[in-house]
C-alpha cells in the first residue's frame, strides 16, 4: 500500500517537473522573442541614416541580423530545416512531421501534439471562455477567436478576392467565395449526384432525401428543414411584416418594397438584367433557379401537376390553377362593356384591353405592340427564330407549346375533338369548328369577304394570303 502511494507521489512529482520544464521553455522562448526584438531595434539604430549616407533597407538590416541570430541555434530539423535553441523545442516541433499526438482528452479521446493545445481544447468541455470582447461582452475560449470576432466591430475585412474585389473578415469565407469564380463544387450528394460549393448547403439538401425537418414551430407544430424557413414562418404568428404590411427592404431603382432581403435581391435582377441560371439544353437563362427548374420540364416532357377533373397535366402549379377555372361554373367577374364573365379577375383585365385598345408591350424590332408580356414574348420568337419546343418523334421544333401538342397528334393518331352530329374526329378545335358549319348551315354566313375584289373564302387564313395579291406582297418570301 505504502509502495503504491510512493509510486503515485513520484508520478505526480515527475508530471509537475515536466510541466515546470515546459513553462520554463515557454518562458525562455518568450525571452528569446523579446531579446530578438530588442537586438533588431539596436541593429536598426546602428544603421540609422546619417546625412550624406546611403540608406540601408529595413529588410536588408533584418536579414543580416537574422543570419547572425540563427547561427546561435544549434538544433535543426532534418525535415524542413527550421532551427531551435533547445532540444526539447525541436522534439516538440518534430511531432508536426511524425504526426505524433501524445496528449489525449479524457472526455472525448481527441488527441493533440502538445499540452497547450489540449489545455485550450478542454475549454470546450468545461465551458471556460476567458477571452472577453470589450465591445459587446461576448466571450471566447481562444484569443484567435476573439481576434476574428473583433473584425465585426472594426469592420476590418483583410481578405480580398482578386477576381471581383469583394472583401471578407475570414480567410475561410474568401476560400468559400472563390468557388463562385472557379465553379468548384466539392460536396456531392450520393443520392442524386447534385453538387454544392458549401458543406452546409449539402447538409440542407440531404434533408430532402431523409425527410428530416428539425426546426419545429412551437405555435402550430409545422416543421421545416431550415431555421430561416421557420423564422419566416413565425411572422404568421407574430404578425411581423405579414399582418402589419411592413416591408423594410426597398428597391432604390423603382421604389418597390419587400419583407425579405432575399426577395429584394431577386427583384434587383429585373433592373440589372442578371440571369445567372442557364439551361444547358437550349442556352436560355433565367433570373431564378425555380424558373429554370420549370423550364427544364419542356425538355424532359415532365408535367407533374394533374387536373383531378379531366386528367390533363401541366408543367407548373399556376397553369393547373388557371386550367381549373374551366371546370368552375361560377364566373363572378363580368366585363362592363360586353357583359362577358370570367372566373379569374386577371382574365377579365386581359379581356378589357380588347375594348380599351391598351397595348403596353412593344417589340423593339418591328415596333408592333401587344396587350400582355406573354404575347410579346411569343412574337419575339419570329425575330429570334427561337423554337424551344421539340417533337420527341421527328425532331421538328415549334415556337409555341400548343403547336407542338397539335403536331404530336400526327404521330399518336390522337383526335380528341369529336363532332356531336356525325361522330367525326379532329386533331384540333379549330378544325372541328369549321366542320360544324356543314351541319349548322352557316357555311355561307361565316364566309370571309375580300373588300378589294369581293371574292369569298371559307377561312380567314386563306383570305389573309389572298389579300397579299392586292398589296403586291410575296406570299412566299
Amino acid at each position: 500500500m505504502e509502495e503504491s502511494e510512493e509510486s503515485e507521489e513520484l508520478s505526480e512529482v515527475k508530471e509537475e517537473s515536466e510541466e515546470l520544464s515546459e513553462v520554463k521553455e515557454e518562458s525562455e522562448e518568450l525571452s528569446e522573442v523579446k531579446e530578438e526584438s530588442e537586438e533588431l531595434s539596436e541593429v536598426e539604430e546602428e544603421h540609422h541614416v546619417q546625412p550624406g549616407e546611403k540608406p540601408l533597407s529595413r529588410s536588408k538590416t533584418k536579414n543580416t541580423f537574422l543570419k547572425k541570430r540563427r547561427a546561435k541555434k544549434s538544433f535543426t530539423c532534418t525535415q524542413c530545416g527550421k532551427s531551435f535553441t533547445s532540444k526539447r523545442s525541436l522534439e516538440r516541433h518534430m511531432r508536426i512531421h511524425t504526426g505524433e499526438k501524445p496528449f489525449m482528452c479524457d472526455q472525448c479521446e481527441m488527441r493533440f501534439s502538445d499540452k497547450k493545445s489540449l489545455k485550450i481544447h478542454m475549454r470546450v468541455h468545461t465551458g471556460e471562455k476567458p477571452h472577453e470582447c470589450n465591445q459587446c461582452g461576448n466571450s471566447f475560449s481562444h484569443p484567435s477567436s476573439l481576434k476574428k470576432h473583433m473584425r465585426i466591430h472594426t469592420g476590418e475585412k483583410p481578405f480580398t478576392c482578386d477576381q471581383c474585389g469583394n472583401s471578407f473578415n475570414q480567410s475561410s469565407s474568401l476560400k468559400t467565395h472563390m468557388r463562385i469564380h472557379t465553379g468548384v463544387k466539392p460536396f456531392t450528394c450520393h443520392q442524386c449526384g447534385y453538387s454544392f460549393s458549401q458543406s452546409s448547403h449539402l447538409n440542407v439538401h440531404m434533408m430532402i432525401h431523409t425527410g428530416e425537418k428539425p426546426f419545429t414551430c412551437d405555435q402550430c407544430g409545422n416543421s421545416f428543414n431550415q431555421s430561416s424557413s421557420l423564422k419566416t414562418h413565425m411572422r404568421i404568428h407574430t404578425g411581423m411584416r405579414i399582418h402589419t404590411g411592413e416591408k423594410p427592404f426597398t428597391c432604390h431603382q423603382c421604389g418597390n418594397s419587400f419583407n425579405q432581403s432575399s426577395s429584394l435581391k431577386t427583384h434587383m435582377r429585373i433592373h440589372t438584367g442578371v440571369k445567372p441560371f442557364t439551361c444547358h439544353q437550349c442556352g436560355n437563362s433565367f433570373s431564378q433557379s425555380s424558373h429554370l427548374n420549370v423550364h427544364m420540364r419542356i425538355h424532359t416532357g415532365e408535367k407533374p401537376f394533374t387536373c383531378d377533373q379531366c386528367g390533363k397535366t401541366f408543367l407548373c402549379a399556376s397553369h393547373l390553377k388557371r386550367h381549373l377555372t374551366i371546370h368552375m361554373k361560377e364566373k363572378p367577374h363580368s366585363c362592363s362593356v360586353c357583359g362577358k364573365s370570367f372566373s379569374l379577375l386577371g382574365n377579365l383585365h386581359r379581356h378589357e384591353k380588347i375594348h380599351t385598345g391598351v397595348r403596353d408591350y412593344m417589340c423593339f424590332e418591328c415596333e408592333k405592340t401587344f396587350p400582355t408580356p406573354s404575347h410579346l414574348k411569343l412574337h419575339q420568337r419570329i425575330h429570334t427564330g427561337e423554337k424551344p419546343y421539340k417533337c420527341s418523334h421527328c425532331d421538328k421544333r415549334f415556337s409555341v407549346s400548343s403547336s407542338l401538342k397539335i403536331h404530336e397528334r400526327i404521330h399518336t393518331g390522337k383526335k380528341p375533338y369529336k363532332c356531336p352530329q356525325c361522330k367525326k374526329h379532329f386533331t384540333c378545335k379549330s378544325s372541328l369548328k369549321i366542320h360544324m358549319r356543314v351541319h349548322t348551315g352557316k357555311s355561307e354566313e361565316r364566309q370571309f369577304n375580300c373588300d378589294q375584289c369581293g371574292k369569298l373564302f371559307h377561312w380567314a387564313s386563306v383570305l389573309k394570303k389572298h389579300l397579299k395579291i392586292h398589296t403586291k406582297e410575296k406570299i412566299h418570301p
